[in-house]
């Protein structure tokens, strides 16, 4: 404080030994003489550099000018001025100074906004000119606020980037940066994020004024106006914000909560200390949320793979009894959330299942698909489900032809996954057309697609008898064989384990890490005879994969046995339930004949001892061997 003190004297002090006598007496100069302001001597200094260097010095400016009665007079006339022509008249019947031809246009600017008015005709009136020239001419007189609204207003007027005056407004805002305050500075940035291709200059440099003064940001509606508007411009200074809105997480508003975990969900940044703040402070402080504000809650811990069952539970609960009176977009994009976030439901899903029964003719193609999909995803089965995927077929019927090849794939597929792909969907994403669509595109995404017909290839052969083709040709089938993914824990402890388990000659007595034809990974397969013993598996035909080394058939009796991880990704949160993509794959594995062993992860690495490892899997292996004898 007191260093602040000594340093506003001593401006003050020196301002009054250098200034020349035109700077003493501007303020108390009739109101039709203009006052050249810029003709000090110093280049580097404008006219107010000295006088309002110190925070108090616009106050005192203020102050000054309403001790004069005329000006006081022309303040209050511009505050009562309804209309763009009773500020526009101030103009012509009165000598303007800077600060006043400012303020005329900061209220032209209101007025307009207010009352939604066309902005050309101001714009050519040759009165706003005129108040455009007199700001120009003793710009910097103007005062800090009105100079930061001014340029928000000729920005909201549409005046052209090209004018030089308001090019004038930019660099006398750009000189003045250090000595506007955080709250100026942090309006300022909201005003030009959106337009930052007209001053990237003047915002990069408020940008690093933000980065070093953030210590001075207080009140959380600046916090989440910078956060949601500011901060993916700079990942230094929103690495202070989101220190600073932890700090403030616990005064937040459920709109500000929602703010900031949209800002966080578009920018990627998955803050998790902030996230569990805000989720926290959501649950414990705020009963009953509006329907908007629980769809932009969902969706964005879903883009940002943010688990929280606690807020999951209360979101889910309170849009339970609102679903009947969502539209068909929010519907769909609730459900969406929830399947990226592999959280399911049953009440929140059932009520989804009951409002697209309800309202079957509203949901458009691409809606209908969106909620299959998420259905598929979560392998959710509805109750009605015979009622309502025959109302699903009806409303699909005839509109396949109408969908992109990806949506078309994602459909058919889940419809695999809900075991209701019948002939008609099969026909049309196997027939040999529609695959020449996806050949030669090397992208993720049309490699995720092969995969998927490689399933639904599966699907045919395994689950539909009465399915007569077309099918998938070999080389489509081997191109799914292709693995690049690093070894996850699970994977690779139990390969160790399974090499144990088979013993030195594994080669004989079973393979490791398969590619089926169906699409499927098997990370070991062996062979048993009908005494439980173990049979050299290469000597024998093998009609999952695509090159068998043997021929012989199976001896009677005998059955292949597959063991098959589950990763903590392949089940819904929180539970011990598959996702819909990996349930596929079990009854794909099953109907091609293999007695599954299956190893989940929950099980598997609490064992720390690889005899323990052995022993369990040996104990898994009897166990699968006594429920088949069992069925």
């Amino acid at each position: 404080m007191a260093a602040r003190l000594v340093q506003r004297c001593c401006w003050r002090h020196l301002g009054a030994f250098i200034s020349p006598p035109s700077v003493s007496t501007s303020l108390l100069a009739p109101a039709g003489k203009v006052v050249r302001a810029r003709a000090l001597p110093f280049n580097s200094f404008h006219t107010s550099s000295l006088l309002s260097w110190a925070d108090g010095v616009s106050v005192k400016e203020q102050l000054e000018e309403s001790r004069n009665p005329e000006h006081k007079v022309i303040g209050e006339l511009i505050g009562a001025a309804t209309t763009p022509q009773d500020l526009l008249q101030l103009a012509e019947l009165h000598a303007l100074n800077s600060n006043q031809a400012s303020q005329v246009i900061i209220q032209l600017s209101k007025l307009a906004v207010e009352k939604k008015l066309e902005t050309r005709s101001i714009l050519q009136d040759e009165r706003f000119q005129q108040l455009l020239s007199i700001m120009d001419s003793q710009i910097s007189q103007v005062w800090n606020n009105a100079l930061v609204n001014v340029l928000k207003s000729l920005y909201a007027l549409g005046v052209e980037g090209g004018r030089r005056e308001l090019q004038s407004v930019e660099q006398e805002v750009l000189w003045r940066l250090r000595r506007l305050s955080f709250r100026q500075l942090a309006s300022l940035a909201e005003l030009l994020a959106p337009r930052r291709g007209r001053d990237g200059r003047l915002l990069a440099e408020l940008l690093k004024k933000l980065e070093l003064r953030w210590t001075e940001l207080e009140g959380t509606r600046s916090v989440v106006a910078l956060v949601s508007k500011v901060g993916h411009l700079s990942p230094a200074l929103m690495d202070r914000l989101e220190d600073k809105a932890l700090e403030l997480a616990e005064q937040f508003e459920p709109e500000d909560i929602r703010k900031v975990t949209l800002a966080l969900a578009y920018q990627q940044r998955r803050c998790v200390p902030l996230l569990r703040a805000l989720s926290y402070h959501l649950c414990q402080k705020h009963s009953e949320l509006g329907l908007g504000l629980l769809l932009d809650l969902i969706f964005a811990y879903g883009k940002l793979s943010f688990h929280q069952p606690q807020v999951f539970q209360k979101i889910a609960a309170e849009l339970q009894p609102q679903v009947a009176a969502m539209t068909p977009l929010e519907v769909t994009r609730c459900v969406r959330s929830f399947a990226l976030l592999k959280w399911l439901s049953l009440p929140l899903f059932e009520a989804v299942a009951q409002y697209t029964l309800d309202n079957i003719r509203q949901l458009s193609v691409t809606q209908l698909c969106g909620l299959i999909l998420s259905f598929a995803r979560l392998n959710f089965q509805p109750s009605a489900s015979e009622g309502f995927f025959s109302m699903v077929h009806e409303e699909l019927q005839g509109e396949l032809d109408s969908l992109e090849p990806q949506l078309l794939t994602d459909l058919v597929w889940s419809l695999c996954v809900l075991q209701q792909a019948k002939a008609p969907y099969l026909q049309r994403v196997l027939a040999p057309d529609f695959q020449a669509r996806l050949q030669g595109d090397q992208s993720p995404r049309a490699q995720n697609l092969r995969l998927k017909l490689v399933h639904i290839n599966a699907t045919a052969k395994l689950e539909s008898p009465d399915y007569r083709g077309p099918f998938l040709p070999g080389e489509m089938l081997s191109a799914s064989q292709q693995s690049g993914d690093k070894a996850t824990l699970l994977q690779s402890s139990l390969r160790e384990a399974l090499a144990g388990l088979l013993g030195s000659q594994e080669q004989e007595q079973g393979r490791l890490d398969i590619h089926t034809i169906y699409g499927w990974h098997i990370d070991a397969e062996m062979v048993l005879s009908s005494e439980n013993k173990p049979l050299p598996v290469k000597s024998f035909a093998a009609p999952h994969l695509l090159h068998s080394e043997g021929k012989k058939p199976l001896p009677p009796g005998a059955r292949r046995v597959a063991f098959l991880r589950w990763e903590f990704s392949n089940f819904s949160n929180r539970s011990k339930e598959l996702l819909g993509r990996y349930a596929l794959a079990r009854r794909h594995l099953q109907a091609a004949g293999f007695l599954l062993v299956e190893v989940p992860h929950y099980e598997f690495l609490e064992l720390k001892l690889e005899r323990q490892r052995r022993a369990y899997l040996r104990d898994k292996l009897h166990k699968a061997l006594g429920r088949e004898l069992a069925s």
